[in-house]
């Protein structure tokens, strides 16, 4: 794996999360050894890779943060709350989750001499796009608490790289899709709208098909990114993580039909209109430092269909900005 020493103690906060799964396999594949923090019962655990062990811990306590941080000289700090529709309904466990959770492991590794911070922030810290393809230098203006928690998140990232000199890189993502996604947390249209799909179910389109557009990046090219970042990425600096491919959802629900051989029915919510921008990424910065994305949608698309099989659990998460939106959502 890209310039990562062998020899490191490897700590990934979040690690039996969607991303975090998937990054900890590669990192176990590529022979590091590997810690998994998560806040999940170790009953849930299930079986890991060699050389990876795993630790239950509350990052909002910053003791329990410490002490599972102690040894570790590489951290990927993936942990916290990703659902917008989570953080409207109880912000205060956004906040608590994402903001004080980022603040232990900075506090944590601040003395630490020789220790490196990979923290995965969002691309809703944006807000709505002033022009396009979006930058790093872009305005920040989130408009709902999830986007608030992160960016407040990546501000402590800096103010310790300034203050404690924390060798410390932030990768912002896009919308993410690919395997190990939990459909009880999972907002993003990708996995929803297969999964609706492949149940026989209308896929339930929020926002204006053709003005809504996104950058979906797989799983496997946000693990890439995030090891060329803490590997390359210079501290204090931040880096998209996208394709800077725009897709918008009419061609998502078309490309659905092409991979799986049949024509999804739509329904259209177009009262809720909270987020159709067109939201793509400019990797510019990113690709300096090498970084390729290597899967097309199409390809992506295909691999999840076989890898969810005939009849996967459907979506359980409504897409929620405001608490006057609840209900309505899932009406259509």
């Amino acid at each position: 794996m890209v310039g990562l020493p062998v020899s490191r103690v490897i700590a990934v906060t979040g690690g039996l999360g969607f991303v975090g799964k998937n990054l900890v396999q590669k990192l176990a594949a590529a022979g590091h050894q590997v810690r998994v923090l998560d806040i999940e019962s170790e009953d849930l655990v299930g079986d890991l890779p060699a050389r990876v062990s795993y630790r239950k811990a509350d990052l909002r306590d910053g003791s329990q943060t410490r002490e599972a941080l102690a040894d570790a000289d590489l951290v990927f700090h993936l942990a916290g709350n990703s659902s917008g529709t989570v953080s409207v309904e109880n912000p205060r466990l956004d906040f608590e989750t994402n903001a004080l959770g980022t603040f232990n492991v900075c506090d944590a590794l601040r003395h630490k001499e020789g220790a490196r911070l990979v923290y995965l922030s969002s691309a809703m810290t944006y807000g709505q796009p002033r022009h396009f393809p979006v930058a790093e230098d872009h305005p920040v203006a989130p408009y709902y608490p999830y986007g608030a928690s992160k960016l407040s998140g990546e501000f402590t990232v800096k103010a310790f790289v300034e203050t404690y000199g924390l060798s410390a890189a932030i990768g912002r993502a896009f919308v993410i899709y690919g395997p190990g996604e939990d459909p009880r947390r999972a907002g993003a249209e990708v996995g929803q709208y297969l999964r609706w799909h492949m149940n026989g179910l209308p896929i339930e389109v929020t926002g204006d098909p053709d003005r809504k557009t996104r950058d979906f990046i797989h799983v496997s090219d946000i693990v890439a990114g995030l090891t060329l970042i803490a590997a390359a990425g210079e501290a204090g600096e931040v880096y998209n993580l996208g394709t800077g491919e725009e897709t918008s959802l009419r061609e998502l629900v078309a490309a659905i039909g092409r991979v799986s051989g049949s024509v999804p029915e739509t329904v259209v919510n177009d009262v809720v209109t909270d987020d159709t921008y067109r939201l793509v990424a400019d990797v510019t910065k990113l690709r300096a430092l090498g970084y390729a994305p290597s899967v097309q949608l199409d390809k992506g698309l295909t691999d999840l269909i076989q890898h969810l099989g005939d009849h996967p659990a459907p979506p359980m998460l409504d897409t929620i900005f405001r608490p006057s939106q609840r209900g309505a959502a899932g009406s259509l």
